[in-house]
């Protein structure tokens, strides 16, 4: 089932890069919870410095900014090292956490790219999928956490 604005999120718990757990129901402010293919490609790695290069603004419009995509703990580590990410990578083995929030391949092979804002209460807000375009979806949602202010 895919899901939609106004949705509550699964809770969850996975590690990130360092091994921390990152868990969903702890969070009490907004989150930019973005999906991302695969560690170390071009396009998620300039997605990726995106959310790096407006990291203070989320921050000051109250939000955390989490990435996940099914790469290891040692993956994400050496792509959060290589470009200095400042946020969490979490590892979603088995795309299991992808598949609750219903974000699918595209033409069969490649893991999709979506963003969600998720409010402080866990209710998606605004969600933003485009597969090529990985610097609108920082504008999408630097726009849609202005909205919740």
């Amino acid at each position: 089932m895919k899901l939609k604005i106004g949705d509550q999120i699964p809770s969850f718990s996975l590690k990130d890069q360092n091994g921390d757990i990152r868990t969903s129901y702890k969070l009490n402010k907004s989150l930019v919870l973005f999906f991302y293919p695969k560690d170390d490609t071009p396009g998620c790695t300039i997605e990726a410095c995106g959310f790096r290069d407006k990291y203070d603004l989320f921050k000051i419009l109250g939000a955390e900014v989490w990435g996940i995509s099914n790469g290891s703990i040692q993956s994400h580590l050496g792509f959060a090292t290589k470009n200095k990410l400042q946020y969490p990578l979490l590892c979603d083995k088995n795309n299991l956490l992808r598949k609750q929030f219903g974000v699918t391949k595209k033409l069969g092979l490649i893991e999709g790219r979506v963003t969600y804002i998720i409010n402080s209460k866990g209710i998606i807000k605004h969600i933003f999928e485009d597969l090529l375009n990985g610097p609108a979806h920082i504008k999408e949602a630097i726009k849609a956490l202005k909205k919740l202010q």
